[in-house]
Parts: C-alpha cells; sequence; structure tokens
C-alpha cells in the first residue's frame, strides 16, 4: 500500500524532530542531546498511562506561541506526511494553547492557514508524479476546567474560517474528571452553526464517556476502542454509522491494551463498525501511518481486504467535500 488517510492526527505531538530542532535554535533554546531530545517530545514503553503521556506535549508547545512558529510546524509536518504517502489529513490544535505570549486564539489559527497554504504552494511547483496531499484543520475545544471563554470562541472561530480549510471541532484533553456532557452548549451552538464535530471519548474512560459523546451528537469518536465492553454500544455504532478513529500505538503507550497482539481493529471491522486507523500523535508516540498499518499487518494479520475498508471508511468520514472525497475514492479504487 502506498496512499494514506489521516483523520486523527494533533499538530503539537507529532511535530518532526528536525522541525523542534529548528525553533529551538530559533528561539535561542539551550541544545540537548538527542536522548534528551527524546525523551521531552516521545514516551518511552514504560509510559504509565494517558496522564503521563500528556505532558509529552508541554515541550514542543512552548515553541508553537508565535506566527512563524505556527506556519512553520504546519508546513513541514505536511512535507513529511505527503513523503510518507498520505493522500489527505486532518490536522488539529487547540488554538487556546497558542496565546502565552503575544498570539490571540485567532492569529493562531490565521498563521496555521498561512503554513497549509504554503504547504501548497510548495506542493504546486514539485515535479514529480504522486498524488498531492489535500489537508484541513480541526480547532480543538480543551477539557478542562475554567475554559469557557476560551472554548466559546473557539467554537466561533470554526464557524469564520469553514472557507478557509477550517472543517470541524474536536474536544480534546484528559478524560475522567470533566465528563463530555458539561460541554454540551458548545456542541449545541456547533450544531446551530453547521459545524462538524468529532469528540474524544472510549480511551482512557469507557462506554459511558462515548455515549456521552453520542448523546451531544457526534457521528465520529476519537479512539472508541473500548466500545467493545459493551454489547448495546457496538449495536448503537453500527446501527447508527458512527465512525471510530483508532490509534493503536497510542493506544499501547497509554496502557489501554497490553501488547499490539491483543488491538481489536479487525473485531471492530468483523462487527461492521466504521474503524479508521490513525496516527493520534507521530512524535509523542514514535510512529507514522505506514508504520502504523504495517505493524497491524504482522502482528494482527491485517488483510489488504481489511486495510482498504479502514480507508473507504475514512473517506466517508472525513470532514471534506464531495469533491475531494470522489477524488480520494478515484486514489484507492
Amino acid at each position: 500500500m502506498k496512499n494514506f488517510i489521516d483523520l486523527h492526527l494533533h499538530l503539537d505531538g507529532s511535530l518532526p524532530y528536525p522541525t523542534v530542532k529548528k525553533l529551538m535554535k530559533a528561539h535561542n533554546f539551550p541544545s540537548l542531546t538527542e536522548t534528551q531530545l527524546k525523551e521531552k517530545l516521545s514516551v518511552s514503553k514504560k509510559c504509565a498511562n494517558l496522564q503521563e503521556y500528556l505532558t509529552k506535549f508541554d515541550f514542543p508547545l512552548l515553541f508553537l506561541q508565535t506566527k512563524k512558529d505556527l506556519e512553520v510546524a504546519i508546513f513541514d509536518l505536511l512535507k513529511s506526511l505527503r513523503s510518507q504517502g498520505l493522500v489527505y489529513t486532518e490536522i488539529r490544535f487547540a488554538p487556546q494553547l497558542h496565546t502565552q505570549k503575544n498570539l490571540t486564539q485567532e492569529g493562531a489559527v490565521r498563521a496555521c492557514i498561512a503554513g497549509l497554504e504554503k504547504f501548497y504552494k510548495w506542493q504546486d511547483e514539485q515535479q514529480d508524479n504522486s498524488y498531492p496531499l489535500h489537508a484541513n484543520l480541526i480547532l480543538c475545544l480543551m477539557r478542562l476546567p475554567n475554559r469557557e471563554h476560551e472554548n466559546s470562541l473557539t467554537v466561533r472561530l470554526a464557524a469564520k474560517y469553514d472557507q478557509h480549510h477550517v472543517v470541524g471541532i474536536d474536544l480534546a484533553g484528559p478524560e475522567g474528571p470533566i465528563p463530555n456532557k458539561a460541554f454540551r452548549p458548545f456542541f449545541k451552538d456547533a450544531k446551530a452553526m453547521h459545524i462538524l464535530f468529532t469528540i474524544h471519548a472510549g480511551e482512557a474512560a469507557g462506554p459511558d464517556s462515548m455515549q456521552e459523546a453520542l448523546d451531544l451528537g457526534t457521528k465520529r469518536i476519537g479512539h472508541g476502542i473500548r466500545c467493545l465492553e459493551s454489547n448495546q454500544m457496538v449495536k448503537y455504532l453500527v446501527d447508527h454509522n458512527i465512525t471510530l478513529e483508532c490509534c493503536a500505538t497510542s493506544n499501547l503507550n497509554t496502557k489501554v491494551f497490553k501488547d499490539i497482539d491483543s488491538y481489536p481493529l479487525k473485531t471492530l471491522l468483523s462487527k461492521r463498525i466504521k474503524a479508521t486507523l490513525n496516527c493520534d500523535n507521530m512524535t509523542v508516540s514514535n510512529t507514522n501511518l505506514p508504520k502504523e498499518f504495517k505493524l497491524l499487518e504482522s502482528k494482527t494479520s491485517l488483510t489488504e481486504v481489511e486495510e482498504h475498508q479502514l480507508l473507504l471508511n475514512s473517506i466517508n468520514a472525513a470532514f471534506a467535500s464531495d469533491k475531494e472525497k470522489n477524488r480520494l475514492l478515484a486514489i484507492f479504487n
């Protein structure tokens, strides 16, 4: 397989190592050894849980606080994804996490759009036979206390820039302390403004968190891998055509599963659940999408037919135009 689609990819967790080094130098940050940098950016095999996993975002966020930072980050990430054979991706980020200096949420969104458009210009200049990579942006609300104003602004920005590569919103952050249902007002507003959305659920928390996300009206769930703990949830997902954004290595890192051999992607497909395969965080999890597919081929005997179904599920669930979906269908069929 040569071409891929990633619907669940976090910008701050997927910065290429050379990009981090470039940004560190631009900010006059003391140089680190390769070992020290890896400890800052990526989890070890001893990662205990999701809480420890989330600490790996603190360091890259230091270098994503200016317009130039975000332009460079998006541009470099898209170049890296294109080299891996991706033809479509949705990159998600929380604008409110990029306001530690003088940047506003809107400034952060505009900077990412500028980086994406710079990549398109660069890509148009390339003289090769590979399929072009198309990308869109998803803005994350944060599942954190006292973020009502920030989250409300993020929703409004998603509506304002919906003709400028922003295709939806997400709810990210630690699962558990604040339930998904607490964010009902934001998703009510999103529906009123015709903003598409996905919600993290069913990873650190179980099927109950997924049900809360579904009650808010989502048609896509970030992770959702723990749906198999409830037959009722499995039936609901199938009956209502809900798509799961599965992220295998990430789920191993956060100890949702003990080993890749038991990762139930084939089981989800056999039950007719609309599963997809994604990276989540390339740098934090030391992975990329070609690597994810190869890993599941070797450890779970994922077949070409199953891989094709995963990609068709991704196309159908993408927050993309009909024209873009037809382009992708032509590539994979």
